[in-house]
């Protein structure tokens, strides 16, 4: 009965609106997992496509500006240890996803909700959700710099290199905004696989041909540019170095997140084994691979360039030849946040629709679907209350970004928010919870020294990037 009850309500919509149907855990049969719901099919390697669409994003490109601020030693340790901060905490949050009785967690907040409960689910919910809309809004910005960068490369091809070619940035924000529009409307995170896989492969895409061109540009001048302190006071003043050094900080941080999306990834993988199991090794796989490319991608960008190393290594035109390789990689950015996009608003849609039809249950507007045939392809489900509140969506970030099209900046900022909330902080405080460590004891103090060191790291950061902004605003012209 349990399991015929959550089919006959499971929402097509919206895979987790049967999440406040409390359905014991049933063991399971071939066609449903214990919560009555379709089988899960997820397994390592489509979790860690989902991961690495999710992390190597528009971050790896501020990486070689980012090591610039901090020089040779710091720029890699800093990388390093978000890495194994990143990599320890992912794998406390992996074992939040059951709960101690076994039920399944379908998202973050459900999992804040199981292990701490009362304000601090409210207050997860808060910076998880703001932080989704911020990743949007520099996804928006990351995209449009990209394609601009493409009409800007065939223009200094055409025209030669000191030509100015300025495009204005607005066209593009909107090209990008439409497109999301429509990819918007792939009802939930399970059919979202072959989007992801797409970006995961555009993303090392991108990656590689910026490491090629920095290596290139080394083998070309023949020397190792930089110094072990970064950027020198000269080039920049002491307090600029200082306000840099803590948006590189961010930057970074950004760079490495997605604690916030880790639970609904999770909710797609099959079992058995485990689904923290297979979470654990999805997540060392992708911050290894991705670790990798950040190193190798920030080092040889900050070698080619030392100081003068570009805000975004493929549209900061260090690189001008060969010019269609340029292209193909601003190409293969933009193809790979179409995707990040939505890897990321999922949650955030998924929340606003399961608590629309919680509030609303009788609605036909939000529960209703209009069956749409499509050539040799399932029918179609349109959910007016979807397509209605998604491209309201779309085009709130779509505006915001135009107003605030400041790269580097929203990037560090958007990391230093997130950083130390959901990476660190939840994830904690829930293991801590869970595995009922005492309090003063060896690991309790550990994981606490953890948490203050990285909320420290995070105010830094947050600090620099709103530096950053305050001084990009006295310059900039909104539409210009």
């Amino acid at each position: 009965m349990g399991v015929n009850s959550a089919v006959k309500n499971q929402h097509p919509n919206n895979q987790v609106f049967d999440v406040s149907i409390n359905i014991p855990p049933q063991g399971g049969s071939k066609c449903f997992d214990d919560d009555g719901r379709l089988k899960r099919t997820g397994t390592v390697w489509t979790a860690s496509s989902h991961i690495i669409t999710a992390v190597i994003g528009s971050g790896v490109l501020s990486l070689a500006w980012a090591t610039a601020q901090l020089g040779w030693i710091a720029g890699p340790a800093v990388m390093l240890l978000f890495a194994l901060v990143t990599y320890y905490t992912s794998t406390l949050l992996a074992a939040c996803y059951r709960s101690d009785d076994g039920r399944r967690n379908y998202t973050y907040m459900d999992a804040v909700s199981a292990n701490l409960g009362g304000f601090k689910v409210k207050l997860c919910g808060l910076v998880q959700y703001v932080n989704l809309f911020g990743v949007a809004i520099g996804y928006t910005i990351a995209s449009s710099i990209s394609m601009m960068a493409i009409s800007r490369s065939n223009c200094f091809h055409k025209n030669g290199e000191e030509s100015p070619c300025h495009f204005n940035s607005t066209p593009y924000m909107i090209a990008f905004g439409i497109i999301e529009i429509i990819f918007s409307q792939i009802p939930d995170f399970d059919q979202l696989w072959w989007l992801s896989i797409v970006a995961a492969v555009m993303s090392f895409t991108y990656s590689t041909i910026g490491l090629g061109l920095g290596i290139a540009r080394v083998a070309e001048t023949g020397n190792f540019m930089g110094s072990l302190t970064g950027i020198s006071i000269g080039t920049v003043t002491s307090t600029q170095k200082l306000w840099r050094s803590f948006q590189a900080l961010g930057d970074i941080a950004f760079a490495y997140s997605y604690s916030l999306i880790l639970i609904e990834i999770q909710d797609t993988i099959r079992s058995p084994p485990s689904e923290s199991k297979t979470m654990k090794k999805a997540s060392l796989v992708s911050i290894a691979v991705t670790t990798l490319f950040y190193m190798l991608c920030g080092c040889m960008g900050y070698a080619a360039f030392g100081d003068m190393a570009p805000g975004n290594l493929l549209t900061g035109f260090g690189f001008y030849n060969p010019y269609w390789m340029v292209d193909i990689a601003n190409a293969a950015i933009v193809i790979h946040l179409i995707g990040a996009y939505q890897v990321y608003c999922q949650p955030l849609f998924a929340f606003v629709e399961k608590a629309a039809i919680k509030k609303f249950p009788n609605s036909q507007f939000i529960t209703r679907d209009i069956e749409i045939p499509t050539l040799g392809l399932r029918t179609y489900r349109l959910n007016l209350f979807r397509l209605v509140w998604r491209t309201v969506f779309v085009i709130t970030t779509t505006v915001i970004s135009m107003l605030l099209p400041f790269f580097n900046d929203i990037v560090g900022l958007l990391g230093a928010l997130g950083f130390w909330p959901l990476t660190v902080y939840f994830p904690v405080e829930m293991y801590i919870k869970q595995k009922q460590i005492p309090k003063w004891s060896t690991k309790w103090v550990c994981l606490q020294i953890l948490s203050m060191a990285c909320l420290i790291i995070t105010i830094a950061a947050a600090a620099g990037s709103v530096a950053g902004v305050v001084l990009d605003l006295k310059s900039y012209k909104p539409f210009n």
